[in-house]
């Protein structure tokens, strides 16, 4: 029987979002949040019943729409045409992972009972989740300010019966699945279609996924920044914690220390060097990791408190007794939050390009290319090629889309925040960094068989062993691109843990 995680007021947090994740926790909602939602949508039915004039979103049009009034007896029809009718995204299908992460904060949101939202709705979004039936939702469309209206309408529109979903490894109908389900489609009542659509789920679960991504890969460019500190036959001086103390940047102490703590046991930083210094890719991890992990640390606290926020539109009050129109769907926080996680992140696999660089340059009595017989081989020399081709690439996917507005809506929406194309692009440069770590590691562990018979600390030659499992020393020439694939492979597999996610 799966372990439940039950939503409510409780702040829901980065461990919480991991540990739901990868235990494959169900999600239900608690008596707190069932009441909430009730008490909110009884309100509403009771408010609209006596209350004769225009409520923006609840009997009026949407957007620049706002100043018509619907009648209440199309009152449900307004709420599924709004559904259909904003479903206009286009380009790649989100991961599959991330739609189901928007299921999650979706319902997170409505649970607070400001929204209007039916409990059967909830539900619904809830028994998606659960069964692991995943809406196919786009990645191009929203302009992160009504909410991240086109993906979060792609989402709605299984609960209706329409668009489709990833179900059992395939993508099929919705109404066919909620057939397959016994279920019969959700009538949205009064302002349900808003409640759904209005809102910053795309980018959030992009942001939130991201962020834990960003955390392992700060983890994997400490380790893998180690391995080549040894292999490069670097200094021990410049991880100090005298040196951090005396500038005590968060993320820079945590980076000194861990690398201290990798590196302890080995034979080779403690021995005598030759050189006084080395390169600030080596020296200055610390400072150039450190920053990032400082930014992280940023972005976390950001999202942390979107996930655990009302961000539809209007909000309902019922102790005020107030229904009020704002822009909490502005995704302007975000957007600002992914830009500077991806110019964080780039410079994680900028500085590890730079290490590569170095190993295979010639110098500290390694082999030219990490390989015997350079010149009848060419080894290591092109993999560096091409992590210089993705580094160039993440500089441009770090080019901030927050800086961008375009007007929409017949000027009613006249600044966006392109919040959600600042988290697809962020999505796409991680990647990138998974892969230029990965070509780091094969030159690292390639260049520290050439220190051999001086070992390196347990810690990194475990690591290492059950890496070299994938991807073995190269002896002549082969095709690298396999053994790029296979690295990024075991990266990619290698298992975040809670621990990883201290600041």
């Amino acid at each position: 029987m799966r372990d439940t995680y039950y939503i409510s007021t409780d702040v829901l947090n980065l461990e919480q979002v991991l540990d739901i994740v990868k235990n494959n926790k169900e999600i239900a909602l608690s008596e707190e949040a069932k009441l909430n939602i009730k008490k909110c949508r009884t309100y509403l039915d009771e408010k609209l019943k006596k209350q004769k004039e225009p409520v923006y979103g609840i009997n009026t049009g949407f957007g620049s729409l706002y100043n018509i009034k619907i009648s209440g007896e199309h009152l449900n029809k307004l709420q599924e045409n709004l559904v259909a009718s904003h479903a206009c995204g286009t380009g790649e299908k989100a991961p599959a992972d991330i739609v189901k992460l928007m299921l999650l904060l979706k319902v997170q949101s409505l649970s607070y009972g400001h929204s209007g939202a039916q409990l059967s709705t909830a539900q619904r979004l809830i028994d998606f989740y659960n069964n692991d039936i995943i809406p196919v939702v786009y990645t191009q469309g929203s302009l992160g300010a009504s909410g991240d209206l086109a993906p979060l309408a792609h989402l709605s529109l299984p609960l209706i019966g329409k668009g489709e979903v990833y179900y059992k490894g395939e993508i099929l109908p919705s109404e066919k699945v909620l057939q397959e389900m016994g279920w019969q489609p959700i009538q949205l009542q009064s302002k349900e279609g808003l409640a759904l659509l209005n809102g910053t789920q795309f980018m959030s679960a992009y942001g939130i996924s991201m962020v834990i991504r960003a955390y392992k890969l700060s983890y994997l460019a400490d380790l893998i920044g180690s391995i080549s500190l040894e292999a490069y036959d670097g200094r021990i001086e410049p991880f100090d914690a005298s040196i951090h103390l005396i500038r005590p940047h968060r993320g820079q102490v945590k980076t000194a220390e861990r690398i201290s703590a990798f590196l302890e046991g080995s034979e080779l930083i403690v021995r005598e060097k030759k050189h006084v210094q080395d390169p600030y890719s080596f020296r200055c991890m610390p400072q150039v990791h450190g920053a990032t992990k400082d930014t992280l640390n940023f972005v976390r606290k950001t999202f942390k408190t979107e996930i655990n926020s009302v961000t539809d539109n209007p909000n309902i009050f019922l102790e005020e007794d107030k229904i009020i129109s704002g822009g909490n769907f502005h995704g302007q926080t975000l957007a600002l939050a992914l830009d500077y996680l991806g110019i964080a992140m780039a410079e994680l696999g900028n500085i590890s390009e730079r290490r590569t660089y170095q190993l295979v340059s010639g110098l500290r009595e390694l082999p030219a290319f990490l390989v015997n017989d350079p010149g009848l081989n060419s080894g290591l020399m092109i993999p560096q090629y091409t992590a210089a081709s993705i580094v160039s690439q993440n500089k441009q996917l770090a080019t901030p889309a927050s800086i961008d507005s375009i007007v929409s809506s017949n000027g009613q929406e006249d600044h966006v925040s392109m919040g959600a194309n600042a988290a697809t692009k962020c999505l796409r440069l991680l990647d990138n960094v998974e892969r230029i770590l990965a070509i780091e590691l094969i030159n690292a562990s390639q260049a520290l068989v050439f220190r051999e018979p001086a070992q390196t600390s347990p810690f990194l030659r475990e690591f290492l062993e059950a890496f070299r499992k994938e991807v073995p020393f190269i002896s002549q020439d082969r095709v690298l691109h396999n053994d790029i694939m296979a690295a990024t492979d075991f990266l990619k597999n290698f298992e975040i843990s809670e621990d990883m996610l201290v600041d």
